[in-house]
């Protein structure tokens, strides 16, 4: 019989055959290139290894980044952000976030915004907050009419509910009201009929 046991050593050396490389890229070494991809922020990978170093995400179609999408990576040291069409609204917020917490902020420089036109080729580290939330108060202002409608066509059609409501229940105690009269007619009427109807007789007294 053949002792297999030297084997061992051998798989242990072997990688696993399963990838965590996101579809499309190019991973080795800790560096994780998904450069030329094409890659939407809907499209984007939504986790990388822990051990990932180096992102590459360059020369693709991202508008921002997921919110907190850096932050599971302790090991991450770069990210490669270049030519892709920012937009400098409420959803960058994070990555702008995260460009200033970074140390080599040289790296970032040329990150810029592409949209919308008053923020256009702007440094994203560099936009302050309340820039940011300018752009966001058409979408709240839009939002809070969405929700006031909503809310008046709710309120609207309690109302009229309740309006139906009350008429059938008038209408529920007229006929309510009708019937009983009408019983209480019938019954008159009935005992009516009924002493017109019993005979009447002479009783003589005289014995």
């Amino acid at each position: 019989m053949k002792n297999w046991s030297w084997l061992i050593p051998v798989f242990l050396l072997v990688p696993p055959l399963t990838s965590c490389c996101p579809s499309g890229c190019r991973c080795g070494s800790g560096i994780v290139d998904c450069t030329n991809l094409d890659l939407s922020s809907k499209s984007l990978p939504s986790s990388f290894q822990p051990s990932t170093r180096k992102i590459l995400l360059n020369n693709n179609k991202l508008e921002n980044i997921p919110n907190g999408l850096f932050d599971r990576l302790p090991e991450l040291r770069e990210v490669h952000l270049q030519q892709n069409p920012w937009q400098c609204d409420c959803n960058i917020l994070y990555l702008r976030s995260w460009l200033q917490a970074q140390q080599k902020r040289e790296l970032y420089r040329d990150v810029t915004c592409f949209t919308p036109e008053q923020f256009k080729s702007r440094v994203i580290m560099y936009l302050t907050e309340d820039e940011l939330m300018t752009t966001c108060q058409y979408w709240y202002c839009n939002l809070a009419m969405v929700s006031q409608l909503c809310l008046f066509i709710f309120i609207a059609v309690q109302g009229i509910l309740l309006i139906f409501v009350i008429l059938s229940l008038r209408r529920f105690q007229r006929i309510a009201r009708e019937a009983r009269r009408t019983a209480k007619e019938l019954q008159q009427n009935s005992e009516s009929y009924a002493y017109d109807n019993i005979p009447l007789y002479n009783y003589d007294r005289t014995t």
